[in-house]
């Protein structure tokens, strides 16, 4: 087990090349929050924060975009082994980190999509 001086330490930077590469996705929503992620908190991510987000990335990219944007919990994939994944602590932290990224403060919307539907287009 490792103590939690390791755990506590800052990711390096080849830790953090082979994270980001861990992290790109098929889904375009998916790869532009966890590139805002990367642009808000890369300097502080420490191990266990990478090994948090390296379970993430096992996840389906349609599941982890719904955990993103709060329309499921991690308890309710149907998955045994996305739901194992999405569960630890690790994960749990860094989901809590990645969601105000995807969320903000207002409804939940993707970076760099800023237009806002308007009722005639709703129909």
């Amino acid at each position: 087990m490792a103590d939690m001086n390791t755990k506590d330490a800052l990711l390096d930077q080849r830790g953090l090349s082979k994270l980001r590469w861990r992290c790109r996705r098929g889904l375009l929503e998916n790869d532009l929050l966890i590139e805002k992620f990367f642009l808000r908190y890369e300097a502080t991510l420490t191990v266990s924060q990478a090994k948090g987000l390296n379970d993430l990335m096992n996840l389906a990219d349609n599941d982890l975009l719904d955990l993103l944007l709060r329309r499921k919990e991690p308890s309710q994939l149907s998955d045994a082994i996305a739901k194992a994944s999405a569960t630890t602590p690790d994960a749990l932290e860094i989901l809590n980190l990645l969601r105000p990224v995807a969320t903000g403060p207002g409804p939940a919307t993707v970076p760099g999509n800023t237009k806002e539907r308007t009722d005639h287009e709703a129909s």
